[in-house]
């Protein structure tokens, strides 16, 4: 056994330059006997699991904490200067808690769900894309594509009236944004926190047929002090939701176009599209940042001792470019069996929203192709701005047709 793996030099997260190649040393973390440490943001040292059975070893076992509250947990919260004493729903609780609370919630995102959102989903695509093909020929697809559908989508979720639209968008794109300032961040923390107060109240009180009204009528989310666990929720689709669907549409359709023969093969057949969403998502894991985890038991991991109290960074994008686990890993191809992919983590914190995010996905990709099937990249790949942030992502991209 590995008691106490070397420390190595690096920390993590690690920068990127490009979204189709991942950091240098991923590679060599998967290769190091049992589990390397990094130092991460917050200055501790944290074991790091990159081989993909390692990653699923440490996101199903229970032993492994999420919840950030505690005063020990290895990390630094994210936002923490910006938004103090907020708890984002689910993905820091743990058992008992995390049990009830998400089965209360899983059914809004079945996919008997999806289907009935899937015509909202489809009008608010082929609106965007009118307004893009009304102006010259030529877009951001990021500002005018990837950023609004995935806040128009989460409005018609959680059933906004439209009047509330701009707003909401208007503060969760500045929320969102890399170059916001924190001050400017905070203040639309608050706002957003004060709007959905005001509007838990109002489903609670009326109850209509949506994801908010039914929540409403289930006990745990029923009578006034319970109305901060929905607002919560609503906190949490915005703070892991909107950025990253935002960024794998971007990302996605930057894909395609950079591998023609695989988009030949969707325009071709969209039969196809599910399975270049799932490649999609196993290439690029922009997830990645969130699978962090507090050891609170002895647990061994890919033969390396963990002791009780100590972190665990579970690399989903280096487990996902894992030769053992996939043939050929650093090639983007939408025919291989890409179904252990854990761009969506794994265990009992798997992504709620896994099936919008597909859901999502397919529907841009196929309504972009084929009512724009001319489109191309305007500015050339390596002169795209990227940026790293929660999410490595593309900061515009510019097309024409």
């Amino acid at each position: 056994m590995h008691d106490q793996s070397p420390l190595r030099a690096e920390t993590w997260p690690m920068s990127r330059t490009c979204p189709f190649s991942l950091p240098p040393d991923y590679a060599s973390l998967r290769e190091h006997p049992g589990l390397p440490r990094l130092t991460g943001p917050s200055g501790r040292t944290v074991f790091v699991a990159a081989r993909h059975e390692d990653v699923r070893a440490v996101l199903g076992d229970a032993r492994f904490s999420s919840d950030r509250s505690h005063p020990d947990f290895p990390w630094m919260r994210v936002g923490e200067t910006v938004f103090p004493g907020f708890r984002p729903s689910l993905i820091e609780m743990d058992p008992p808690e995390h049990g009830p609370a998400r089965r209360a919630v899983a059914g809004e995102f079945a996919i008997h769900r999806m289907r009935e959102l899937r015509p909202k989903v489809l009008c608010i695509v082929d609106g965007l894309l009118d307004d893009a093909l009304a102006g010259a020929e030529s877009a951001d697809l990021v500002s005018a594509l990837a950023v609004p559908m995935s806040g128009l989508v989460l409005c018609e979720l959680l059933g906004m009236p439209t009047s509330d639209r701009q707003e909401f968008t208007t503060n969760t794109a500045v929320l969102t944004a890399h170059d916001s300032a924190d001050a400017d961040r905070a203040e639309s923390f608050r706002s957003l926190i004060a709007y959905f107060d005001a509007l838990c109240a109002t489903k609670m009180i009326e109850r209509p047929e949506d994801l908010l009204g039914r929540l409403a009528g289930h006990q745990l989310f029923s009578g006034g002090e319970s109305r901060w666990s929905m607002v919560e929720l609503c906190i949490l689709l915005v703070v892991a939701g909107l950025e990253t669907t935002a960024t794998m549409t971007a990302l996605g359709i930057l894909a395609l176009l950079e591998h023609p023969d695989q988009l030949a093969l969707i325009t071709a057949d969209p039969g196809l599209t599910p399975a270049a969403v799932e490649e999609l998502l196993r290439f690029f894991s922009v997830a990645e940042l969130s699978l962090i985890r507090r050891a609170t038991a002895d647990v061994e991991i890919g033969g390396t001792l963990v002791r009780t109290g100590e972190g665990v960074a579970a690399l989903s994008a280096a487990a996902n470019r894992d030769p053992a686990a996939f043939a050929d890993p650093d090639a983007f191809d939408i025919t291989r069996d890409n179904r252990r992919h854990l761009a969506f983590g794994w265990g009992p914190h798997q992504c709620l929203g896994k099936n919008l995010a597909r859901l999502e996905l397919c529907i841009v990709l196929d309504t972009l192709f084929r009512r724009i099937p001319t489109l191309r990249l305007a500015t050339p790949r390596d002169e795209l701005r990227y940026v790293n942030g929660s999410a490595f992502s593309v900061s515009a991209l510019p097309v024409t047709w």
